[in-house]
C-alpha cells in the first residue's frame, strides 16, 4: 500500500506541476493508515498506553470532519527485545521518513542506551524527530505480596547483610528500571543483582513468580497489579497521586532523584518532511488530551504529562547532557 501510495503520489505531483497547478491541491496528510512501532511487548506499560493515546486518531465529528489526523488511524506494531534496542534499531534503519511510520519513544531508555552502547545501537537524539510526549511514569520498587520485606529499610538491611544476593528484576539494560537500580545501590551502599527480564511485563512476572526477590517496574504496571504486590517506594522527587501512601526513595532515606522516570511519546525518523512534522506536532498533543483518552489513562493508573514538540526537543537535549554525566558514575 505504501509503495503504491508513494509512486502514485509522485506521478500525481508531476502531472499537477506539469499542468501549472499548485501543489496545494494535493490531498492533505495523512491519506493512509499510520503505523507506530512500540519497541516493547504487548501488555506492558508502553504498549498499554500507546494503544490508549492513539485510539482517537481516526476520530471524526457528526458531520464527518476529522478531529485529529485526517480521519486516519494509528496502528501499533510491537517489536520487542533487548530493552527496546531491537525495535528502535529496526526503526532508524528501515522506517521511511514519510510520516506514515512513527515510533513510541522511552526516555531515559533510548538516550541512555545510545550513550552506553554507541557501537551497538543505531539510534540517538540526532537521527530521530520528537513529535509529542504523552506521559511520565516513575519507576517503583516492588516485592511479592508474601515477601518479608515491608519497607525500603528492610530491603537495604538485607542487601547489606547479604552482598550480591538480593535479586531485582527490570525490563532491560539501561532502561529507567536499571538506572533506578544503579542509583539505589549507590545511595544505599549495597550491591544487588539486577536481572534484565526482557520487558516490563516479564519483570513484573519475575517478582510475582518468585524468580527475583524484588523488582523495579513502572508505576502504571504496578498500580494495576497492586493487589498482588507491595509497592515500597517511588523513584521520583514527589509522591504520585496514583499511590499517595507510597513514599519516595528520598523520604525513605536514599538520595535518588527522578532520573529513571519514564517519559513516553511519539517520534519520527530523521528526514521526515517539515510540513508533516508540523501537522503531527499540531494535532497529536490535542489527540492526547481527548476526553476518552484521559479517562482511560486515569483508569489504568497511567500518569500523563503532555509536552509539545519544542518541549520534548528541550527535554531530550537536557536528558542527553545529564545522563552522560550520571552514567559515567553509575554504569557497571
Amino acid at each position: 500500500m505504501s509503495i503504491i501510495r508513494n509512486k502514485l503520489g509522485g506521478f500525481l505531483l508531476a502531472c499537477i506541476l506539469g499542468m501549472g497547478l499548485s501543489p496545494a491541491v494535493i490531498a492533505e496528510y495523512p491519506e493512509d493508515v499510520i503505523r507506530m512501532t512500540v519497541a516493547y511487548g504487548p501488555g506492558g506499560a508502553t504498549d498499554f498506553q500507546a494503544r490508549i493515546v492513539t485510539m482517537m486518531a481516526a476520530k471524526v465529528d457528526k458531520e464527518g470532519n476529522p478531529a485529529y489526523l485526517n480521519g486516519q488511524p494509528i496502528v501499533v506494531l510491537n517489536r520487542p527485545g533487548a530493552g527496546g534496542q531491537i525495535g528502535w534499531n529496526s526503526f532508524v534503519q528501515k522506517a521511511r521518513p514519510d510520516g506514515y511510520e512513527l515510533a513510541a519513544y522511552n526516555v531515559p531508555h533510548f538516550i541512555a542506551q545510545s550513550i552506553v552502547f554507541p557501537d551497538k545501537v543505531k539510534y540517538n537524539i540526532d537521527n530521530l524527530e520528537p513529535v509529542a510526549n504523552w506521559g511520565a511514569d516513575p519507576a517503583v520498587l516492588i516485592v511479592n505480596k508474601d515477601s518479608s520485606f515491608n519497607s525500603v529499610q528492610d530491603v537495604v538491611e538485607y542487601a547489606k547483610q547479604n552482598p550480591g544476593k538480593l535479586t531485582v528484576s527490570g525490563a532491560g539494560l539501561y532502561v529507567g528500571h536499571h538506572i533506578a537500580a544503579l542509583q539505589f545501590d549507590r545511595a544505599a551502599g549495597v550491591e544487588t543483582k539486577y536481572v534484565p527480564a526482557g520487558g516490563g511485563v516479564k519483570g513484573l512476572q519475575f517478582v510475582l513468580g518468585g524468580q527475583t526477590m524484588a523488582g523495579w517496574n513502572n508505576l502504571s504496571d504496578a498500580f494495576r497489579s497492586q493487589d498482588r504486590l507491595k509497592i515500597l517506594a517511588v523513584a521520583d522527587l514527589e509522591r504520585n497521586d496514583f499511590l499517595p501512601d507510597v513514599p519516595t526513595l528520598k523520604e525513605s532515606g536514599l538520595d535518588v532523584d527522578d532520573s529513571s522516570v519514564n517519559f513516553r511519546g511519539i517520534m519520527a525518523p530523521k528526514g521526515t518532511p517539515e510540513n508533516v512534522l508540523q501537522t503531527l506536532a499540531d494535532k497529536v498533543p490535542d489527540m492526547f488530551r481527548d476526553g476518552r483518552v484521559v479517562k482511560k489513562m486515569k483508569a489504568g493508573g497511567s500518569p500523563m504529562r503532555i509536552m509539545n514538540r519544542e518541549e520534548v526537543q528541550a527535554m531530550w537535549k537536557e536528558r542527553q547532557s545529564y545522563l552522560t554525566g550520571l552514567l559515567k558514575d553509575l554504569k557497571k
